[in-house]
């Protein structure tokens, strides 16, 4: 498989427009109130019915400091103690949860996301490990992907020896930018010194994949300077990058407001340090996963691309389509059988639930044939730049030409430009198209047009 992109500033200027990410489709702005308790058990013993492995995702919310671009659910405190009560109610719905769920599933994945997750101390992460131990079936030998999201200011050496001693062996660094100027304009001082201490303690005690976390288009950057954080970080060679384009949206995250619009690069200048990151990468013998992913040939991700084994859900890309995820912890998200359900957003809210020993459960949402058939479409395109009529064909029962009779004449303007090819057996995006796999994916999203204005660029 060529995994190969190609950036095209006419085709980027002219398409990039507001859309989801599509961690899952239907979006989770279909979420809603309406899905109860009971809707979620039919969906938890359609789930065991169907029986495979299970994916576990645990919010942290806490961080010590607030970083102003962050547009995640958090709580900003210095105090360690002040997780206790949060920690004693997720044990709590760790119990719950895992009542409902077939025990002998094995547990083949595991992320802890955040807030910051090494804001937890030892003996609280060796508590927490232990209740998930406790209620669902973890691996005991190392064989499943177990994760778990840092901050290299509240981490050291002992810590990444702690935390592959509780299993993890997946890592992954948040970093955003080493200039010196443009961490204060967002309020994340980190030195290179720190990042690269972490880096290769995770790698002396054995964790399997390293990633860096960058963010383009913050205060001050220029080409130039990111290019600089590129050839520090390029040296030491992580398995994987992930470069998010920063979404300005003050009106939405408070703590965004904080940062100085004035000093923030151009739309124009953001394209020519994107493109800078394209060709840096690609050079440096990174390919092109897709949605901001950059990994060397021989990771996981990069292999079950070639392999059409990809899969993509709320944590991005994964390696594991088999999974049913189980979201824990305020504002997760988890995907059970034919549903997507959420947590409540607010400790008070989670908190009154778990007293009450019901589970959190805030919004959800049942997929409908329709929603299904979609998503295969939406997950195949953006995780393989490529879709096989016959294969959706024979699982769905239809014919695509007839079913998808006007996307595909939406298409045609695409394929006019380039973005895509296609014939009688497929749809096939070309290298100039990958960059915008979203604006494609978003032709088949029935429940767009309501919602266009409330998603970020694609590029």
């Amino acid at each position: 498989m060529d995994q190969s992109v190609k950036f095209d500033l006419d085709l980027i200027n002219r398409y990039d427009k507001s859309g989801p990410r599509y961690t899952s489709y239907p979006t989770a702005l279909e979420l809603h109130e309406g899905f109860t308790q009971q809707d979620y058990q039919q969906q938890i013993d359609l789930s065991n019915a169907r029986g495979g492995p299970l994916s576990l995702y645990f919010h942290i919310p806490f961080c010590d400091t607030v970083c102003y671009y962050c547009a995640c659910n958090k709580i900003i405190t210095k105090n360690r103690e002040h997780a206790e009560p949060y920690l004693a109610n997720l044990f709590k719905e760790i119990e719950l949860q895992g009542a409902l769920f077939d025990n002998k599933r094995p547990v083949n994945q595991l992320h802890w996301g955040g807030g910051t997750p090494t804001f937890l101390d030892y003996q609280q992460m060796s508590r927490l490990m232990a209740a998930t131990r406790q209620h669902f079936n973890l691996k005991e030998d190392d064989s499943g992907e177990y994760s778990i999201e840092i901050d290299p200011r509240a981490t050291d050496g002992q810590t990444i020896k702690q935390l592959r001693e509780l299993g993890f062996n997946r890592i992954s660094l948040g970093v955003q930018d080493f200039d010196p100027a443009v961490q204060q304009a967002v309020n994340r001082i980190q030195s290179e010194a720190q990042t690269f201490a972490v880096l290769e303690s995770a790698r002396k005690e054995g964790f399997r994949s390293t990633s860096i976390d960058l963010i383009y288009g913050l205060p001050l950057q220029t080409v130039e300077s990111f290019s600089l954080t590129l050839d520090k970080i390029l040296s030491v060679e992580p398995e994987r990058f992930s470069i998010f384009n920063y979404a300005h949206l003050p009106a939405r995250f408070k703590t965004q407001r904080q940062i100085n619009e004035a000093e923030m690069p151009s739309a124009e200048l953001k394209l020519d340090i994107l493109q800078m990151i394209m060709q840096r990468l690609q050079e440096a013998g990174y390919v092109y996963i897709g949605m901001d992913h950059f990994a060397k040939p021989d990771d996981e991700l990069a292999i079950a691309q070639r392999e059409n084994k990809l899969y993509r859900n709320f944590q991005g890309y994964s390696t594991h389509s088999d999974c049913d995820l189980i979201g824990l912890g305020i504002t997760s998200i988890g995907r059970v059988a034919d549903s997507y359900v959420q947590n409540a957003k607010d400790l008070v809210t989670y908190d009154a639930a778990i007293s009450q020993g019901v589970l959190p459960v805030f919004k959800g949402y049942a997929l409908n044939a329709d929603d299904k058939l979609r998503r295969a479409v939406i997950t195949q395109l953006i995780c393989h730049f490529t879709l096989s009529f016959e294969p959706i064909e024979q699982q769905y029962a239809i014919q695509f030409n007839e079913y998808f009779g006007d996307e595909l004449k939406a298409l045609q303007a695409m394929q006019n430009d380039g973005l895509l090819t296609m014939d009688d057996k497929g749809i096939y995006v070309l290298t100039a198209g990958r960059l915008l796999i979203r604006n494609i994916c978003m032709i088949f999203d029935r429940y767009l047009n309501a919602k266009a204005q409330q998603f970020s660029k694609v590029i």
